[in-house]
């Protein structure tokens, strides 16, 4: 499309202009801008660039290569005139588009033909000023001469040829006729041409009124395909017989060509504004005929065949129209139901049906009603009734209600089964052990079962319409905004956290699951809350007892591992020493065997809380098993310090251990290990364990130790 645009603007850009320059005469009409404009109005906007940048070069294109000149001032000169035709265009099509997003049959055309006018006024002046300012500035050619010649020829292109542009972009080959009527469209414009041409081929006699009948004869006949095929046609007879020097306006003595020009303007215009208000109002009024025998299809059709009962009701309360529904959905005939009155209404109902008539008839305000009506077999059916108070139209004066009930037993059945299950469902969910919630996109309540009290101490009622950073506060908010945000955007999270509330530090696992509506479209999500408060307590609990001794309540071997990893860990960065102490009851079998395996857990239990009070806060305590005790320090920088805490040790040990009423004395042999850069544990352990062996070979009741890098 956009190089048959950029051939069709060249053509009649180029041609035009090179047979005025060659025969002396002005352009009467300007065709190019009115292609263009017609078919943009047919595509989007976001394809204008292209069809507008060929048109932009085909327009300076064909300024350049029908005037002469110096060829650097020829080409900046036609560039210029180029540009002010592409704004006059863009400005035209804006202003159209913008009013009227799309052009169709139902389309209000004698408003779109005022706007389209003063679009194409303001374009024409704008792109005509700066024609003036250019061809003043560039080759000396009168101001006011250019911008009222350029001004008039491009209205009446604009006018015509736009409008032919987009009927015939829109319709197609529909342009030329309905298929049909084509041979018709063929004679009827014939008849036209034959006309223009015998009124244009002569200058003896002015008959250029003869035009006129043969043009309307096409609009009538034809609509907007006859005004712009018709308007087309003689603008082309025209056009060509004033700038060839032919037809009536040579019947002024010594008329110039701008003269001339100026007359078939005037001519050309006369045309339209008799031609095209004329198909504008032939339009509208084809549409307002569609419209008017539509409403009036639709209204017999509701009002005969439509399943809702329609009435017309007196102030007295007579019926004067019965819509043939009733038949259907009452079993009544027309007649039976006309007679009857309230007695059909159900006795529970009466008083706030007749209630609500009253206060329609004193208001006037529509008034929607649902009531129980009695069919004819005998059993009650529910009602949905809509009525206003309007004029009547065969009682000149009087009012009356019009009435509109429909069968709404089967939505007020299912509202009750809804309600008996909605309150099956809150039953369930305030006694459910979890917290269950809805809330809306804007992060706001609308559902809050019961059990939210019990857990949290909020009324459920109290937090509906309300947020969830309102609820729970900013600190809790900011834990869950990232949740909340998944959850909304579509994705099931589950997570855990924690909080305080008035019974204490409180631990939460809570599910948020994206909620939907009916037909697909997200409305917010659900959350699934449960307190595992207890559950939590007893992990925490199971966590000490798995790295506590039960026993002697310091550290186990499970935590004594984690604690020298990390530490090794630890001494490889910083290139420190680690002291590490292995410790063993002396003779620890004798004092089951003499005093019994209670005896000898009350002695494990003195031995770990004397080693205790010798460690600092810093230092790792540990029961490796039976009768072993490990101390693991830092910051023990030389061989003395790591003698002075073992001989530390020994002195505690020095009083004796009362198991009951026995006096027991216990000793310790230790071996320790202080080294640096140590690879591993077990490498550590393997030259305590060294150390120990070495201080039980020597008599056990003492300590040895094993250092280097110190």
């Amino acid at each position: 499309m956009v190089v048959t645009l950029f051939v069709l603007v060249l053509v009649t850009s180029a041609g035009p202009l090179w047979l005025a320059r060659h025969v002396g005469s002005l352009l009467p009409i300007w065709v190019p801008n009115g292609i263009v404009v017609g078919s943009l109005l047919v595509m989007s906007r976001r394809r204008w660039p292209w069809p507008v940048a060929a048109a932009f070069v085909a327009l300076a294109l064909g300024e350049v290569i029908t005037h002469g000149g110096p060829r650097e001032t020829n080409v900046l000169s036609g560039l210029a005139l180029a540009a002010g035709d592409c704004i006059e265009i863009l400005i035209v099509a804006s202003l159209i588009r913008r009013a009227f997003p799309r052009i169709a049959d139902d389309t209000q055309f004698l408003l779109l033909g005022r706007i389209a006018l003063g679009a194409t006024l303001l374009g024409s002046v704008v792109s005509a000023l700066l024609a003036a300012v250019e061809l003043e500035t560039a080759h000396d050619v009168s101001f006011w001469l250019t911008a009222n010649t350029w001004f008039r020829a491009h209205v009446l292109g604009m006018v015509i040829v736009g409008t032919l542009s987009l009927v015939t972009v829109r319709r197609g080959l529909r342009v030329l006729g309905e298929p049909g009527r084509r041979l018709r469209m063929l004679r009827d414009a014939s008849l036209l041409v034959l006309v223009a041409v015998v009124v244009f081929g002569q200058s003896r006699y002015p008959l250029l009124f003869v035009v006129f009948a043969p043009l309307l004869y096409m609009v009538f006949q034809h609509r907007f395909p006859g005004l712009v095929i018709g308007i087309a046609l003689v603008a082309l007879v025209t056009t060509f017989a004033t700038a060839l020097g032919h037809g009536p306006f040579d019947l002024i003595p010594d008329a110039s060509a701008s003269e001339r020009a100026l007359l078939a303007q005037i001519y050309l215009g006369v045309l339209c504004v008799v031609a095209v208000p004329v198909a504008l109002a032939l339009a509208d009024r084809r549409r307002l005929a569609r419209q008017v025998g539509d409403s009036e299809n639709r209204y017999r059709l509701l009002a005969d065949y439509a399943s809702d009962l329609v009435l017309r009701i007196a102030r007295d309360g007579t019926r004067r129209y019965v819509s043939p529904s009733v038949k259907d959905m009452l079993g009544w005939e027309v007649a039976e139901f006309t007679q009857l009155r309230g007695q059909l209404i159900h006795p529970d109902d009466r008083e706030i049906t007749f209630e609500a008539a009253e206060r329609l008839w004193e208001t006037g305000r529509p008034s929607l009603t649902r009531y129980r009506l009695r069919r004819r077999s005998g059993e009650y059916m529910w009602i949905e009734a809509l009525a206003r108070v309007a004029p009547s139209p065969d009682h000149e004066g009087e009012m009356e209600l019009v009435y509109t009930g429909r069968d709404v037993t089967e939505d007020v059945e299912a509202e009750q089964r809804l309600a008996e299950s909605e309150k099956r469902l809150r039953t369930i969910t305030d006694n459910m052990p979890a917290i269950i919630a809805h809330v809306d996109l804007q992060q706001r309540y609308t559902f809050v079962n019961g059990y939210v009290g019990e857990v949290v101490g909020i009324d459920p009622e109290k937090m509906l319409g309300r947020t969830i950073e309102d609820v729970r506060g900013a600190e809790a908010y900011a834990l869950l905004e990232p949740h909340i945000t998944l959850a909304l955007s579509g994705t099931v999270t589950t997570f855990e956290y924690d909080a305080d509330y008035g019974k204490g530090r409180r631990y939460f696992q809570t599910t948020y699951l994206p909620a939907t509506s009916a037909t697909g479209e997200r409305n917010g999500m659900y959350i699934l809350t449960t307190d595992v408060t207890r559950i939590k307590q007893a992990e925490q609990q199971l966590a000490i007892l798995a790295r506590q001794d039960t026993l002697t309540g310091i550290p186990n071997r499970l935590s004594f591992r984690e604690g020298i990893e990390l530490s090794i860990q630890r001494a490889s960065l910083t290139h420190a020493p680690l002291l590490l102490m292995l410790i063993d009851i002396d003779h620890f079998k004798q004092i089951n065997d003499t005093y019994g395996h209670a005896a000898g857990d009350e002695a494990l239990c003195a031995v770990a809380a004397r080693l205790k009070s010798c460690v600092r806060r810093t230092d790792l305590l540990a029961r490796l098993g039976g009768d072993e005790f490990v101390i693991l320090c830092h910051d023990i920088e030389s061989v003395a310090d790591a003698e002075a805490l073992a001989r530390k040790i020994e002195e505690a040990m020095q009083p004796p251990v009362m198991i009951d009423t026995k006096s027991l004395q216990v000793s310790l042999s230790i071996g320790l290990a202080l080294h640096r850069n140590v690879t591993s544990a077990d490498a550590l352990l393997h030259l305590a364990d060294e150390a120990l062996y070495d201080a039980k070979a020597r008599g056990r009741a003492r300590y040895r130790i094993s250092a280097s890098g110190i």
